[in-house]
């Protein structure tokens, strides 16, 4: 499938729907306390960057975004592919185009909080492969056994 990968606001119904797909999905996979969602809202603010892909009839199909904290450091967020969308490269294509923002903006380190659960063995690989490095608890997440934590230095 061809996709085309762009910045984009989150306030749009698309992408909304995007949001509630994976929040649902990723519901039963381990406690409500420890899953670090963003809302839309949450999502349209100067420090985060939203990429959507596209198919080739328009469709959202996937997400991701750059959040900037200062200091060199930014964190991939909303990492989701819809299902019947996987296999086909767009998580990696999104992970490598939140990394190109990041490298432009000059950061210095990435980093991605993601779940430590059966279910989340695809997001590792997209991100193993993308070059991410397991590593401690990151910003101020918990260190709570249920997140998996990544990183990886651009400079």
């Amino acid at each position: 499938m061809a996709v085309t990968i762009a910045i984009e606001s989150p306030l749009q119904d698309d992408v909304r729907a995007l949001v509630a797909q994976l929040n649902d999905h990723l519901l039963p996979l381990w406690p409500l306390e420890f899953q670090f969602k963003m809302t839309v809202e949450q999502m349209d603010e100067s420090t985060l960057t939203l990429f959507v892909a596209r198919d080739a009839s328009g469709r959202a199909v996937g997400m991701g975004a750059l959040k900037e904290h200062g200091d060199g450091l930014g964190e991939v967020k909303r990492m989701y592919t819809l299902p019947e969308a996987r296999g086909q490269r767009i998580g990696a294509s999104l992970l490598e185009t939140v990394e190109r923002l990041a490298r432009a903006d000059g950061l210095s380190l990435l980093v991605i909080e993601t779940g430590e659960a059966p279910g989340f063995e695809a997001a590792w690989r997209v991100y193993e492969h993308g070059g991410f490095e397991v590593c401690g608890a990151v910003l101020d997440y918990p260190d709570s056994g249920y997140s998996r934590f990544y990183e990886k230095k651009l400079s």
